[in-house]
């Protein structure tokens, strides 16, 4: 009993080191008001995108849901007129798994919205952590999903939409990447031959492709950086945290024992794994920063390849091919 309670306090002084260092994230402080402004949210019916669009709703913006599920979109549109008091929040169907659906989006909103001074990238196929669980699948158009959806669609999306973003006297793109981004590559010979950035179906290369497609999130962000250089649109990409939204959906009974309460221990909530999205879009004074990537409300290096700026051209080229805009 003597030796129990200094074992004890080790354990709490570990966990909360680990806890602080490692997977707490930091937190936007800022206030902005945002009455008149508009937001496009991707993937904002659950999670840190609901979250996000939350905190937007809650500071006078007009909010765009942009999400696949009409259903769950509509209850998320519910809940945060609700709890923020304000009614300019509304659903728009957007499946990123398909680059139709990805230009019916741009045309409707472009022939019903004047403005747009927030575009944020979050939808994210596998980022949860049964990801590693889920084959990786195909696309609409014949792509990897991860790659389809995490990446080629936001770029269509992003370029769809450009010009309405210039219009706005100062607005910004949110690519929410990850930091296993570092463990990603790219093979364009493989990309032009298979659709895809993996050759295989087993929940590894559904991890690989997570990790690839992230890295695409970054380099995509510093090529649109260097390309709107000297206009009023920046963008940043981030990793938001380690979040453990929907944490044991696809896991069996076994997994979750062991996995679910080591996951509410460490593991940011939605409104936690926001702060940094947040603090992209809202903070005063980032524009020098254009391109670069942030975690825990701070700026951070990215991979040595994440900073490849001529692998970064490439992809910009490649996608533009893929996406049939060249």
């Amino acid at each position: 009993m003597d030796i129990l309670l200094p074992v004890l306090v080790g354990v709490l002084v570990a966990y909360v080191l680990i806890y602080t260092t490692l997977f707490k994230g930091g937190k936007f402080r800022g206030n902005p008001t945002l009455k008149g402004k508009t937001a496009v949210v991707t993937g904002s019916n659950t999670g840190i995108g609901k979250a996000t669009a939350l905190d937007l709703a809650k500071r006078g913006a007009r909010v765009i849901l942009a999400c696949r599920n009409k259903e769950k979109a509509e209850a998320a549109v519910f809940d945060i007129r609700k709890e923020s008091g304000n009614m300019e929040v509304l659903f728009m169907r957007l499946d990123l798994a398909s680059l139709q659906s990805v230009r019916d989006f741009a045309e409707t909103f472009l022939k019903t919205e004047p403005r747009l001074d927030l575009l944020i990238n979050n939808a994210g196929k596998f980022r949860d952590m049964t990801m590693c669980l889920i084959a990786s699948g195909k696309t609409e158009d014949g792509f990897g999903m991860a790659f389809g959806v995490n990446h080629l669609g936001h770029f269509l999306l992003t370029l769809l939409l450009l010009d309405r973003l210039k219009q706005s006297e100062s607005s910004r793109v949110v690519n929410v990447s990850a930091l296993l981004h570092r463990l990603g590559s790219l093979d364009f010979n493989l990309l032009n031959t298979t659709k895809d950035l993996v050759t295989g179906h087993s929940s590894w290369h559904a991890f690989r492709a997570y990790c690839h497609s992230k890295l695409c999130n970054v380099l995509f962000t510093r090529e649109l950086a260097n390309r709107l250089e000297g206009t009023n649109v920046t963008c940043y990409s981030l990793h938001p945290g380690v979040i453990s939204t929907e944490i044991g959906r696809n896991m069996g009974l076994l997994q979750k024992v062991l996995f679910v309460p080591m996951s509410k221990l460490f593991f940011l909530n939605p409104e936690e794994g926001s702060q940094t999205t947040l603090y992209c879009a809202l903070q005063e004074g980032l524009e020098p920063l254009s391109g670069r990537y942030f975690s825990s409300c701070a700026l951070q290096d990215v991979s040595a390849l994440g900073r490849d700026d001529a692998l970064a051209r490439k992809l910009w080229e490649v996608s533009e091919r893929l996406c049939g805009l060249s």
